[in-house]
């Protein structure tokens, strides 16, 4: 647990440090969050509301066959919104990794000129996620267990499909490939976990929620009062979408970095070659 904590700490420093020399890539997320807003309220008002959706998990229930194609329209669409703008941001990464000075149009741009592969692989992805939970749901316990398993192969293998798309001219099927043959070459099959900043950012978010609940106490039970309660509470929610938004551009960094690092192309700035070659932990 310590270890993969100095670990976690370490990748934060790395992609913190280039980060902070271009603070626009938080613009990626941002635009990506407000897209993917508009793809739920697009979704559920035609529905009914946010229940219709809500309707559309099984909670212990079969779907019917018209659900089951609601939900891949809406993986579909929800996906293509979310590659779409990590693959703008991982390129503009890359960019800067080569020693360019990108700007945010030039992210958009690349990954504009990759839609259609894009669209591809949020195609494959909308399928494979329908598919487990259609398993999941109709095989109950051992669905649960066979999607668990199924599911780790899939996103250890398609852990690095953004950085190759945004790299290369290729297919949705051959990004996949290509990013199951850097993992496989690099990390070996017996990896499974996954040591990125996950564990750094549990700890954020824990202090801004707990330091975000004492005030919102203070102000409520010994100041009683109610507009300082509401002030608290949406500075504590603000708190914790940033710390979201800075976690997702901080994860499209290391994704970069790892891209670099398994193609060979030897070191990449502010991260150690050995950090980076114990990102994915072996089976035992």
């Amino acid at each position: 647990m310590f270890e993969r904590l100095d670990r976690s700490i370490e990748l934060l420093k790395a992609s913190s440090a280039l980060f902070l020399k271009h603070r626009g890539l938080l613009l990626f997320p941002c635009i990506s969050t407000l897209a993917s807003i508009l793809v739920v309220v697009s979704f559920a008002i035609p529905l009914g509301g946010v229940r219709a959706l809500e309707a559309l998990s099984a909670h212990g229930r079969v779907l019917t066959f018209g659900q089951y194609m609601t939900a891949y329209l809406f993986y579909l669409v929800q996906y293509f919104v979310i590659f779409f703008f990590n693959t703008a941001l991982v390129g503009a990464v890359l960019m800067q990794l080569d020693g360019d000075t990108p700007t945010i149009g030039d992210g958009l741009r690349l990954a504009a000129s990759k839609i259609y592969p894009i669209l591809g692989y949020a195609f494959v992805a909308a399928t494979v996620g329908v598919v487990l939970n259609a398993i999941r749901d109709r095989l109950g316990f051992v669905g649960r267990i066979i999607v668990g398993l199924l599911g780790v192969g899939w996103t250890l293998a398609t852990y690095l499909v953004v950085p190759v798309l945004a790299w290369h001219e290729c297919g949705p099927v051959e990004a996949i490939a290509e990013s199951a043959g850097l993992f496989k070459r690099t990390w070996g099959e017996s990896a499974i976990g996954i040591g990125g900043l996950g564990v750094a950012f549990a700890m954020i978010y824990f202090g801004v929620i707990a330091c975000g609940a004492v005030l919102i106490g203070f102000a409520n039970g010994v100041l009683h009062s109610a507009f300082l309660t509401v002030v608290m509470e949406i500075v504590m929610i603000g708190a914790v979408v940033l710390a979201a938004l800075v976690n997702v551009t901080l994860n499209g960094i290391y994704a970069a970095a790892l891209y670099r690092y398994a193609s060979g192309w030897g070191g990449t700035l502010g991260f150690e070659a050995n950090t980076l070659a114990q990102a994915f932990q072996p089976k035992d």
